[in-house]
């Protein structure tokens, strides 16, 4: 099963977007599905405001996790997730029209649909890396 189809699985199950995409990108991060799924628990929902989308949210945490910054004097890594989170939320924009939950939502997209857009972006982001 690809990262698309089990993201969807997990959201079917009931677990919020960015908690699907992130524990369907476990291959990547390293992080088991409990963890994964508490660390994004609280940002469905576009973190529960309707702001930024839970999938790429999601998808940024795992493109984080696969290309970690975690050492302040570490400037490569902060740039590198820099570029890397900027290209992720960039193309995700250019195929929806916006990244707001609540504003693809009025726009008709449904969460599958972002699911799996969010969770191949972020899995072809960290390979291609």
């Amino acid at each position: 099963m690809g990262v698309k189809e089990e993201a969807n699985r997990l959201h079917g199950e009931g677990f919020n977007c960015a908690q699907s995409v992130l524990a369907a990108l476990r291959g990547h991060t390293g992080l088991d599905d409990a963890t994964a799924l508490a660390i994004s628990g609280g940002f469905g929902g576009g973190v529960r405001c309707g702001e930024i989308c839970g999938a790429v949210s999601g998808a940024v945490m795992a493109i984080g996790m696969a290309n970690p910054y975690n050492d302040a004097g570490d400037q490569d890594a902060k740039a590198k997730i820099a570029r890397l989170t900027g290209q992720c939320t960039q193309a995700f924009q250019e195929q929806f029209g916006c990244i707001r939950c609540a504003d693809l939502k009025r726009n008709g997209h449904p969460c599958p649909e972002l699911i799996a857009y969010a969770a191949q972006l972020a899995e072809d982001t960290i390979t291609q890396e």
